[in-house]
C-alpha cells in the first residue's frame, strides 16, 4: 500500500499504524531521503536546491515502491514525477486528502505571525490545487484526514485492503 496527500497529510503517522495491523514493513521516502543526505528535507531544499532535493526523492521512491508487501508513504511532492506515477500504476494507493484550513493549522500557517516575505499561505494554497488532481487521479481508496485520528485513517485503509484483496493478496486496482 502506498500512502499520498499533501505535507501533514499523516501519511507518516498513519503508514507507521498500518505497517502495524498488516505485519508490513514501513518506508517514509522523506525519512529515506534525510539519511542520504544527512540533513533535514527543508535543509536539502536551501542548501542543495529543489532539482537536487528531487533526484534524491526519485531514488528514494524507486526504491520504496520495489519493496514488495511494504508500507510506503511518500513525499507529498514525489507524485509530480511522471516516472513515479508509472511505479504507482497497479499498486493499491490510499490518498489521504486534506484540506487546506487542516494542512495550513498542522503546519503553524494558521496563526499570526510576523511578516514573512513571500506568501506561505498562498504558496500553500497553489500546491494543494495543484497536486489534488494528481493525487486522485492515482488514488484507489482516498480517505479525508482533516477530522479523523490516524488510528481511524489507518483502520480505514486496512479495512479497505481487507475487502478488496483477491485470494492470492493482490490488491484489485
Amino acid at each position: 500500500m502506498v500512502l499520498v496527500g499533501p505535507p501533514a497529510a499523516g501519511k507518516s503517522v498513519v503508514g507507521t499504524m498500518l505497517a502495524g495491523h498488516l505485519g508490513a514493513a514501513f518506508v517514509d521516502t522523506d525519512t529515506d531521503v534525510e539519511a542520504v543526505a544527512g540533513k533535514p528535507v527543508g535543509d536539502i531544499f536551501v542548501d542543495d536546491g529543489e532539482p537536487a532535493f528531487r533526484a534524491l526523492e526519485r531514488a528514494a521512491a524507486e526504491q520504496a515502491l520495489a519493496a514488495s508487501g511494504a508500507v510506503v508513504a511518500l513525499g507529498s511532492g514525489a507524485v509530480l514525477d511522471p516516472g513515479i506515477q508509472q511505479l504507482l500504476a497497479g499498486q493499491p494507493v490510499a490518498y489521504l486528502a486534506a484540506g487546506f484550513t487542516a494542512v495550513a493549522r498542522r503546519l503553524g500557517l494558521d496563526r499570526p505571525r510576523v511578516i514573512i516575505p513571500g506568501n506561505p499561505r498562498g504558496r500553500l494554497r497553489s500546491m494543494l490545487e495543484e497536486r489534488r488532481p494528481i493525487y486522485e487521479r492515482l488514488a484507489t481508496f482516498t480517505v479525508s484526514s482533516d477530522d479523523l485520528a490516524p488510528e481511524e485513517i489507518a483502520d480505514e485503509i486496512a479495512a479497505w485492503l481487507a475487502e478488496n484483496s483477491g485470494p492470492d493478496g493482490v490488491t484489485a486496482r
